[in-house]
């Protein structure tokens, strides 16, 4: 069993640090809310501690799962961030979506100071996280993923190395871009069958079993047709998100103009008060506009 450190208690990585400390690890949390950090610990046992250099000190894995590009930055740099207390060979696993730039710069980073770094973001949303069920995608060097693996798999469904430093978040990108249009997609089907008098369900059953089906029909159409849109990951983090996406893809030259269109569809939303409802609600936009 390993020493290990995870930084961010949201809704994802507070119980993925829970699978960790199931599975025997070692663990000692970080969260910006020290509040959360107590909850925690009295949940699942463990340490707690007040910098993510505290926390990190003589661990063998540090794990992340923080907001933004700017939040991870805080979390490794600087005299509290986790590079200062981590020791030589120990590994970061950086769960959070963020650019591949700031994935690279991080890894430069890391790699000057003798530690191993892996991007690893997520996919799977909270309930992925509260069954142990993600699928993580990962970028790094191979000796740090394969020590990295096993721990991983604590709360991973599946688990992969893509390539180099940057491919997991490269990954997640293609993962959000699919997304965005899966989601639009569906919701124009189940606001078409409304509008034409069709019971939604009804539809919902016979298209999902042919070529339609999808995870999103399966999971969110009942709660789409409900106006229930109170989990799942949040239409201000999936904009964060297609903003990277967006960004990215006219660095390497790749053409998302239905990414670039949903994401606006997001906007809308926004402006409805939505920005904290789950990215299921574009069916929200849609009833809106009448």
């Amino acid at each position: 069993m390993a020493k290990i450190a995870f930084l961010g208690l949201g809704v994802m990585g507070y119980p993925m640090a829970g699978h960790l400390a199931k599975a025997g690890h070692d663990v000692t949390v970080y969260n910006r809310t020290a509040s959360k950090a107590a909850d925690w610990v009295s949940e699942h046992g463990g340490g707690k501690a007040d910098t993510p250099a505290e926390a990190a000190e003589g661990c063998d894995f540090v794990m992340a799962c923080v907001g933004n590009d700017d939040d991870l930055r805080s979390v490794c740099l600087g005299p509290d961030g986790a590079f200062a207390g981590m020791k030589a060979g120990a590994i970061f696993v950086d769960h959070t979506t963020v650019s591949a730039k700031v994935t690279r710069e991080l890894y430069q980073a890391a790699h000057k100071k003798g530690i191993g770094f892996v991007d690893a973001p997520i996919s799977g949303g909270q309930a992925g996280a509260e069954n142990g069920a993600l699928s993580v995608m990962c970028g790094g060097d191979e000796g740090a993923y394969a020590s990295a693996e096993p721990v991983i798999d604590a709360y991973a469904k599946l688990c992969r190395r893509i390539g180099s430093s940057g491919a997991g978040q490269m990954t997640k990108m293609c993962n959000q871009i699919a997304i965005a249009g899966l989601v639009q997609g569906l919701s124009e089907a189940l606001h078409f069958a409304e509008k034409a008098g069709l019971d939604g369900r009804a539809v919902v059953e016979v298209i999902s079993q042919g070529a339609a089906g999808s995870w999103q029909m399966e999971n969110r159409y009942e709660t789409m047709l409900d106006g229930k849109f109170d989990h799942g990951f949040a239409v201000d983090w999936m904009r964060k998100d297609l903003g990277i996406c967006l960004d990215t893809g006219d660095e390497v030259g790749a053409s998302l103009p239905v990414t670039a269109l949903v994401d606006q569809f997001y906007k809308d939303v926004q402006k409805l008060g939505g920005g904290r409802w789950d990215t299921s609600s574009l069916i929200k936009r849609l009833r809106a506009m009448g």
